[in-house]
């Protein structure tokens, strides 16, 4: 039996840190996402903001009040349309502002409420996963790696004293 656990918590071992080792690249492949999507809004904003130059004092909020205040349904659905675009390139710059920093606070920020759920999928189906050879990715994946390893050793020794408990009766 020992020899079995031997086995299993090197195999563990291994496959945690690897895994864990994996989650920085991920990262990294979600932020050049954001940087992706923040790019292209702010593309799509250029004409906007030429004509909010022309006519509004270079005030894109002015542009887009003069659409919303217009009679014409079309016109107000464009505003709206045009305040969604603006709304979604401040969201994606302090998303990237706030995955601009160490591995550490670029965990703590997507695990605390700024994991974009669409970006997430559109990175994880494209994703590859990858070792960085990073200090801190190191050091990441070595101790998430650890960590996996010592509640599988945890759940290991809980199973085995039951399965003693229960076979001294």
């Amino acid at each position: 039996m020992a020899f079995i656990r031997g086995i299993f918590d090197r195999i563990v071992l291994v496959v945690g840190i690897v895994t864990a080792g994996c989650i920085p690249s991920f990262i990294s492949q979600y932020r050049q996402r954001v940087g992706g999507r923040l790019d292209q809004v702010l593309q799509d904003l250029e004409p906007f903001q030429q004509i909010a130059n022309q006519y509004h004092h270079g005030s894109l909020k002015e542009l887009i009040q003069h659409h919303l205040n217009s009679s014409d349904t079309t016109f107000r659905d464009e505003g709206a349309a045009l305040h969604a675009m603006v709304s979604a390139a401040e969201q994606l710059r302090r998303a990237l502002q706030a995955l601009n920093t160490d591995l550490f606070h670029q965990l703590s920020y997507l695990l605390t409420g700024g994991l974009d759920p669409h970006i997430a999928r559109a990175a994880w189906e494209i994703y590859t996963p990858s070792f960085n050879l990073t200090f801190e990715s190191v050091v990441f994946g070595s101790i998430v790696g650890v960590l996996i390893w010592l509640v599988f050793l945890l759940i290991w020794y809980i199973f085995a004293r039951l399965i003693n408990i229960l076979g001294a009766r």
